[in-house]
């Protein structure tokens, strides 16, 4: 791909990318082209439909998600790293409530690869492997249960916007996964 067409692509998920994350309704791809400096042919050159622009969207931004634990790690104590990784994933999950059914469709269809649960869990089971070496997290945990009380909690939290309340189960998580002196 040529530098200004990559630029182009690039502006247009971001726009996008913003655009769908503060709406509440379906935003018009006309409104996406104009704000990204590009006509609606340039757009529907690099996306085709709605849902392709949807699909690259979610993929940057799972990939963001799922290659920031190592700098987590790098930086924080592996229990804090989890936290603030989930905390991270949580942010995600709420922004991807706009756009879910398009989402669901390309999950069915097998568009949107590699599956996203296993990209989790192969993250959450890093920073687990982290902890369990540090003494600071459990290494009894199946980083698949993990995920699933992840999901769980975003899942039951994203459509009412609950922060605080998803913070606070996160908290609780967390807690479970440190080891226990009683345990």
């Amino acid at each position: 791909m040529r530098a200004d067409a990559r630029r182009n692509r690039d502006r247009l998920v971001a726009v996008a990318r913003a655009s769908f994350t503060a709406a509440d309704d379906t935003v018009p791809l006309e409104n996406i082209a104009r704000e990204a400096g590009v006509g609606i042919g340039t757009l529907y050159r690099h996306f085709p439909t709605r849902e392709a622009l949807v699909e690259a969207v979610y993929a940057v931004e799972l990939t963001e998600v799922t290659t920031s634990a190592h700098g987590l790690l790098a930086e924080l104590p592996p229990e804090e790293a989890l936290r603030a990784w989930m905390g991270r994933y949580a942010r995600f999950a709420v922004a991807k409530h706009g756009m879910i059914d398009t989402l669901r469709t390309g999950w069915a269809a097998g568009r949107i690869t590699p599956p996203t649960r296993e990209r989790i869990t192969a993250e959450i089971a890093t920073i687990l492997a982290a902890g369990a070496k540090a003494g600071s997290l459990r290494g009894d945990v199946d980083p698949a249960d993990v995920t699933a009380m992840l999901l769980g909690v975003a899942l039951s939290t994203a459509a009412d916007g609950a922060t605080g309340r998803t913070a606070r189960l996160l908290d609780l998580v967390v807690d479970a996964l440190q080891p226990r002196s009683d345990r």
